[in-house]
């Protein structure tokens, strides 16, 4: 196989207009993560009723108390599953990888929901963590490399619109059914069942989705690659000359670079040029973490802090919920046009300010604006960065090295969880959003000084 057959195939993926195909396959792999981050959001949601229920009120495990040990066991479930198995992807292939995670998670999760002591639930809980870890890293990998280039933005942020979409679903879950107990079953046990569900979709997802071709390449599988690329094309044309009979597929790039069939090792995101990208990411990670869940994974508990009580506070964390999808998908119309690492500074620093105003709050109609216009920004920074982490590697290890930075919020998320608790028992919740805005002057400072351009610049180009 030589270069200039792999850099026929990526020049004829990266021509390809943004048609109906292409969006089809984005929507797949959205709707999968969907479930992924139904369960992820949930935390915040199911947490006053496992307190309720005694199951975590009187909880210790080591720093970690109550609440905070069901968060801890999310997140360090996430950071395993990112760390150790993000390889997954890279040696056996994004297909068949994204369908046995969401499998993993949908089964590790209903038997969670049937736990009734506190480390049962933890502990399964960890579990399934491990599942959506691995599957969150497949996707942003498979995403990336199926899209042409001019659509990645764009690509991620309709991916973060469909997947943040559930998250108002999850929170009107929680506000109707936490407080009850539906059947004599816990109000908890049936928001936890849904997620659940995912594993009814996997197969019908799975059938839509073919392996990414340049994931083929860089294992040396050229006649694949060129069949599924095929494959991709014909259906793509056939939605070009159903609007217009004689439209034909735009040229090959004549300056594609190559994907050449290397085996990925892990040290290589310790060698220039990649080194510097790596350590850039970890630190934004482990930042932007503080930002996004001290917030998202502890809103009702800082709505109840200003002294509203459990149905009042869900019932706010869902109007403020309603906004998720708005943000990605508010940016659609500008996340090619940005250059990606100047809008996850913009991102940042409307966190910060946001978060700040929303302490200083009093009325409730002025605690839901700053607390949507809040989630605005974290999800503007959230579509923004997995496609920027994403394009910053060689196919050949992507999803290992999306998987390390990636795993460094997961860690951060952990102790986050415990730093938060502290900052709100120290000062409340002002001392929680000056604790934030500390972690978003950082991320500012990691991307806009040290981030390479990467809009609309082949992988393979960017990778080199």
């Amino acid at each position: 196989m030589t270069e200039s057959q792999t850099a026929a195939i990526t020049a004829r993926l990266d021509r390809l207009p943004a048609s109906r195909t292409i969006w089809v396959m984005v929507a797949l792999l959205s709707i999968g993560g969907m479930f992924e981050f139904y369960d992820l959001f949930f935390t915040a949601y199911v947490v006053p009723g496992l307190v309720r229920d005694g199951i975590l009120a009187h909880v210790r495990l080591g720093i970690f108390a109550g609440p905070a040990t069901f968060v801890a066991a999310t997140f360090g479930g996430l950071f395993i599953g990112t760390i150790g198995f993000g390889f997954v992807a890279d040696r056996f292939g994004r297909r068949s990888v994204f369908t046995l995670s969401l499998l993993w998670y949908s089964v590790c999760t209903a038997i969670m929901a049937t736990q009734s002591h506190a480390f049962g639930l933890n502990l399964w809980r960890l579990i399934a963590g491990i599942g959506i870890g691995v599957e969150l890293v497949t996707i942003d990998s498979y995403i990336a490399e199926l899209v042409p280039k001019d659509v990645r933005g764009r690509a991620f942020a309709f991916n973060q619109t469909v997947q943040f979409a559930v998250v108002p679903l999850v929170a009107l879950l929680a506000w109707k059914l936490v407080p009850r107990a539906p059947l004599g079953i816990a109000g908890w046990r049936w928001v936890v069942l849904v997620g659940a569900a995912g594993a009814l979709f996997v197969w019908l997802l799975r059938r839509g989705l073919p392996e990414s071709p340049r994931w083929l390449l860089a294992r040396g599988r050229l006649a694949e690659a060129a069949a599924v690329t095929d494959a991709i094309e014909a259906r793509v044309l056939a939605d070009l000359t159903r609007a217009n009979p004689a439209a034909t597929l735009p040229p090959p790039l004549a300056d594609a670079a190559a994907e050449l069939p290397e085996t990925g090792r892990f040290s290589e995101i310790w060698a220039p040029p990649l080194r510097r990208r790596t350590l850039m990411m970890v630190v934004f990670q482990f930042c932007q973490t503080i930002g996004f869940y001290g917030f998202a994974s502890w809103v009702p508990t800082l709505i109840a802090q200003k002294g509203i009580n459990l149905s009042g506070s869900l019932q706010y964390a869902f109007i403020i919920a309603l906004a998720n999808p708005v943000g990605p998908l508010l940016a659609l119309g500008i996340a090619d046009r940005i250059e990606r690492k100047w809008l996850l500074v913009a991102a940042a620093g409307a966190i910060a300010l946001c978060g700040l105003a929303f302490a200083a709050q009093s009325e409730v109609p002025m605690l839901i604006l700053f607390g949507v216009l809040l989630t605005l920004a974290n999800n503007i920074l959230s579509f923004t960065f997995h496609a920027y982490q994403s394009e910053l590697f060689p196919t050949r290890i992507r999803a290992r090295a999306v998987g390390f930075v990636y795993s460094w919020s997961r860690l951060s998320a952990v102790f986050a969880s415990f730093m938060i608790a502290f900052f709100l028992k120290l000062g409340g919740v002002p001392a929680v959003f000056v604790f934030i805005a500390g972690a978003m002057a950082i991320v500012m400072i990691a991307i806009g000084g040290f981030g390479p351009n990467t809009r609309g610049r082949q992988l393979e180009a960017i990778s080199r």
